[in-house]
């Protein structure tokens, strides 16, 4: 097997399995691009085209105003880092994507996908997976952030995204707790 695709091949047969055939088809389709860190993959505006996989890398999801970038979510091990919504529903992003280091990408067409999922009659089930743990995650994350305080939302983060505080700049994890990068510093002082 290619070494570009082991990492998406193991996260299919372990996350949405299908039979082995449909496996290497699928795999077949996938074109590996390789992005430079500061490029903008997402464009608010547009729509997903692509199903995406992120191979290598980190890349930040954020949304933008002409007064201010939020960071919503870091993706930062292979995994699919496709605008779902859109991708589904053939209706423009409100998000944009930006690689913070350079980056390998396996995307398929989306036209490809759709026709691969019917042929081998897992569509139904990938689509309603992928927008269960969608859903999951995005309830648990506005809970989090109406309930929690910054010092807490860190908390969670040193224990459940050590890799994140790692490898992301602080002003970066800042923006994604909503709070200034200065008091993300006092919040790191009193807690180490």
């Amino acid at each position: 097997m290619n070494i570009e695709l082991k990492e998406i091949s193991s996260f299919f047969e372990t996350e949405y399995p299908l039979n082995k055939d449909g496996l290497r088809k699928l795999l077949s389709l996938f074109k590996l691009e390789t992005i430079k860190k500061g490029t903008l993959i997402l464009n608010e505006g547009t729509e997903e085209k692509s199903l995406r996989f992120l191979n290598k890398g980190i890349v930040r999801e954020f949304y933008a105003t002409s007064k201010k970038e939020t960071n919503i979510n870091f993706f930062t091990e292979p995994q699919f880092i496709t605008d779902l919504s859109s991708f589904n529903t053939d209706s423009k992003t409100k998000k944009y994507q930006e690689a913070l280091s350079d980056i390998e990408l396996l995307a398929i067409d989306k036209s490809n996908f759709r026709n691969l999922l019917n042929e081998y009659d897992c569509g139904k089930s990938f689509i309603d997976l992928s927008f269960q743990r969608l859903l999951k995650n995005k309830e648990l994350f506005e809970y989090n952030r109406i309930t929690k305080s910054p010092e807490e939302l860190y908390n969670e983060l040193f224990i459940y995204k050590p890799n994140w505080l790692e490898k992301i700049p602080q002003y970066h994890i800042a923006s994604y707790l909503n709070i200034t990068p200065e008091t993300l510093s006092r919040i790191r002082k009193r807690i180490s």
